[in-house]
């Protein structure tokens, strides 16, 4: 055998391995089964999901914690049930590869009436449909040119952040091509500088800084994509500016720095809206980021750093990539020039929570999301679920190199436990690597309502077999309070079907004794809450812990509070 080949299959899974993925997600089919035959000799973990969809929510998670992250489908029905998935890290700028197993192109080309199609000979349908939720397609069909197919789209999903579709036809799997291009790392296209527009925004950046009297900045989620989240974390220390973030950009910054006042809420407008500078790094402006947009400032007094451009007011100023402007902009930041501006702001991490009583019922207004930040280290990613959940965490107080990621703009209800074990699998991983803040140990948290967990619950099974450290705080609020909230208090729709959930773990396969044993609490009270907190068996346990809160089905954090009130009254007028 040539030694200077090696398979198709081999070859893109080692290019994968390259870019720093270990772990790949998915669930074997009758048109992947022999690629799956090469992801061990890739060096690549297999992770078997309960569904594909699964398999897409933990790639998502493990793209956003590791850089990138993959899962491997079958044809038509498998590919299908991990579109909303997809659908999802594209809408939120997730760098997912999504590899399809096909048919083999004798029978795509003769039309043939086989299984996993619509039994009509049309094959390209499924292309068709991924086109839309994907940055670019690799349909290979000649071994020739299928490398350079595979490094142009994996190069377009590092460059946009944003899932890609590799599609191999079952006969093509084993097909030797050169293995040349694997001793040359793949990389992204550097910038050409654009010397006259970098100026003038340069110039008129400068001048709007030097001459703001009550400038605040806002960092949002999409620094990660632009990967400038080292550039505005100087940009925020050295002016030290009041800074905010959004949902989506929470944790990105380090929250201990002095002048970082969380999360910008409708209670802050004043403050932006009288400032006389917005500089606001990464936007992404959903309705459901910016609490029904009260939270997008001004544009007459913003400069929007996006990945790509630069707004200053209204102006779009194009083909300025941030990661290279940035630098260029701190480079010809004279401080001396940059006012100071301190606006008597109370820093959340000096605000002691609501004071309770140990024989209280637990609840969101009482303070759960604020008391709850002292159980939080120092490298721990923390997941919150789409629901109370996901408004809740805004309350966190984070520990520096801890990582809190939700979904702001998708909001698929259960992602968030199979993104999880996803995220779970990218801390293991990078542990193994040494590249994890010099922790040898570290946790993932997760946050999920009773509702959202019903969804993908089969996928505790998952993190269990792979003996993943994961905590679950389970909040049994009765039903889908978020929806509650909106609309239908009361309506029999936003009712389920009561689980039994701790006795999850030992269904699912936990181990009752032993190094990774399952431990569960059960909590009602604020008493409860601290003994779960401080067990032995939760702060130095290994493997599942879950926890499962008990709150009322209609306690809920701000914005939804004064969702719910406006229902109430809106109900009150119409009786």
């Amino acid at each position: 055998m040539e030694t200077n080949t090696t398979t198709l299959a081999e070859y893109l899974f080692n290019r994968l391995h390259q870019l720093g993925v270990d772990s790949i997600f998915g669930l074997p089919g009758d048109y992947n089964l022999q690629l799956l035959d090469y992801v061990a000799p890739s060096r690549l973990r297999w992770v078997g999901t309960g569904n594909e969809l699964n398999a897409g929510y933990a790639a998502d998670g493990y793209s956003r914690i590791k850089g990138i992250g993959a899962l491997v489908t079958t044809f038509g029905v498998g590919e299908l049930s991990a579109v909303n998935a997809i659908a999802g890290a594209y809408a939120e700028r997730a760098p997912v590869v999504h590899i399809v197993g096909t048919p083999v192109r004798q029978s795509q080309e003769s039309r043939a009436l086989i299984h996993h199609t619509f039994n009509d000979g049309e094959y390209q349908r499924f292309d068709r449909m991924q086109e839309h939720i994907t940055v670019a397609q690799a349909l290979l069909t000649d071994h020739r040119s299928a490398p350079a197919e595979i490094d142009r789209v994996l190069q377009q999903c590092l460059l946009h952040s944003r899932p890609v579709r590799i599609a191999i036809p079952l006969d093509m799997v084993s097909l030797r091509v050169p293995k040349l291009a694997l001793e040359s790392k793949l990389s992204l296209p550097l910038p050409s500088r654009q010397p006259k527009i970098e100026e003038k925004a340069l110039n008129t950046i400068l001048d709007r800084i030097y001459s703001a009297k009550k400038p605040v900045i806002l960092v949002d989620g999409e620094i990660r994509y632009a990967r400038i989240v080292d550039e505005v974390d100087h940009i925020v220390r050295a002016t030290e500016w009041p800074t905010f973030t959004s949902g989506f950009g929470k944790s990105l910054i380090d929250e201990d720095i002095p002048n970082v006042y969380g999360v910008f809420t409708p209670q802050h407008r004043e403050l932006f809206e009288s400032s006389d500078l917005v500089l606001c790094f990464g936007p992404h402006f959903s309705n459901t980021n910016s609490f029904l947009y009260q939270t997008v400032p001004r544009e007459d007094i913003t400069i929007s750093i996006h990945a790509t451009s630069v707004q200053i007011g209204s102006e779009i100023i194009r083909d300025l990539p941030a990661n290279c402007f940035l630098p260029q902009l701190i480079g010809h930041l004279e401080m001396d020039k940059v006012a100071k501006h301190n606006p008597k702001l109370v820093h959340p991490k000096s605000v002691a929570p609501p004071e309770v009583s140990s024989g209280d019922l637990v609840s969101q207004v009482g303070g759960f999301w604020h008391r709850i930040s002292s159980f939080f280290r120092e490298g721990d990613i923390v997941c919150a679920e789409t629901g109370t959940a996901a408004y809740g965490s805004n309350d966190f107080r984070l520990p520096p190199k801890t990582r809190l990621f939700k979904a702001v703009t998708w909001l698929s209800i259960g992602y968030m436990l199979p993104a999880t074990l996803g995220a779970s699998q990218a801390q293991h991983d990078l542990i193994a690597r040494s590249e994890y803040h010099d922790l040898r140990d570290a946790r993932s948290i997760l946050f999920i309502g009773d509702g959202s967990f019903q969804l993908t619950a089969q996928e505790l099974a998952t993190i269990i077999h792979r003996k993943l450290n994961v905590i679950i705080f389970l909040i049994n609020n009765d039903g889908y309070t978020i929806e509650r909230c909106i609309h239908g208090r009361e309506a029999k729709y936003n009712d389920i079907t009561p689980w039994r959930y701790l006795k999850g773990p030992e269904f699912f396969g936990a181990p009752t004794e032993g190094e990774y044993a399952a431990h569960t609490w059960q909590v009602r009270t604020w008493g409860d809450l601290e003994q779960a907190l401080t067990d032995e068996r939760m702060l130095n346990g290994k493997g599942v812990r879950m926890v499962e809160v008990f709150m009322e089905r209609l306690d809920c954090p701000p914005p939804l509070d004064k969702v719910l009130a406006a229902q109430i009254a809106r109900e009150k007028r119409e009786q």
